[in-house]
């Protein structure tokens, strides 16, 4: 941001038009929204750079756990595998939902079929709440990148009102409208508008691309658990045509 200008000759006023400059010269109220927008736009990009990181390693890990699952291997050596390294979402989802169904057959695969649609229930319930939090942990951050693109215009804006008040101010107390008693205040107000886009254009942009990542990562878990409720039901299902044929 800062200007290849470091000064200007404005009628025999040197004025420092560079963003330092600018933000020496700003009076206090300039001073703390030039502040506040810089501290937005760094906190926007640590999250930025977070939730990118993040979601990258969750779906790497999402990948491999996949293949596991569906490589035929029993799921109960899965379950002994992972259990103790609980270290993403999918990997909690699944040991909730093997959690609960563990407890549900600890007397064996209940024999009624109310008693297994109510375990079918439970296990798909622990699997859901699992979801829940762990995807409200995923989406921290957002609500900040969020309000930082909706507001930092305006608190730019905000800047840039009071600097053009500054402006006229020294125009009526000099009473002169040289370019040297107006450029300062008009410089301030239009970089505190510069600073509020710096800070809301990546936040905006960063807020749709991850609430777009975190919308297809939650549906990834919602779909996992429709397969492990399918694969329940067909164990229920060969437990009872077994009795059945016995």
């Amino acid at each position: 941001m800062a200007s290849t200008v470091e000064a200007v000759d404005l009628g025999g006023y040197d004025t420092d038009m560079s963003a330092l400059g600018l933000f020496l010269e700003a009076d206090l109220i300039i001073k703390l929204v030039m502040m506040a927008l810089v501290f937005a736009s760094l906190w926007s990009w640590s999250i930025i750079f977070s939730k990118k990181s993040t979601l990258s390693r969750l779906n790497r890990r999402a990948n491999r756990f996949e293949d596991s699952f569906w490589s035929g291997e029993p799921l109960d050596k899965i379950y002994e595998r992972v259990k103790s390294s609980k270290e993403d979402p999918m990997l909690r989802t699944f040991s909730a939902g093997m959690d609960e169904w563990q407890a549900g057959v600890v007397g064996g695969v209940p024999a009624k079929e109310s008693m297994q649609a109510s375990l079918k229930q439970r296990v798909e319930r622990a699997m859901s709440v699992t979801i829940g939090r762990e995807m409200n942990a995923l989406e921290r951050g957002m609500t900040f990148l969020a309000s930082v693109g909706s507001s930092a215009p305006f608190i730019g804006l905000f800047g840039t009102v009071w600097g053009i008040m500054n402006s006229f101010s020294a125009i009526a107390s000099t009473n002169n409208t040289s370019l040297a008693v107006v450029a300062p205040g008009i410089a301030e107000a239009l970089f505190a508008t510069a600073l509020g886009l710096v800070a809301a254009i990546p936040a905006v942009i960063g807020y749709n691309v991850f609430s777009s990542a975190l919308n297809r990562y939650g549906d990834r878990l919602d779909a996992f658990t429709d397969e492990f409720s399918a694969i329940l039901s067909r164990h229920l299902d060969s437990q009872e045509d077994d009795r059945k044929a016995a």
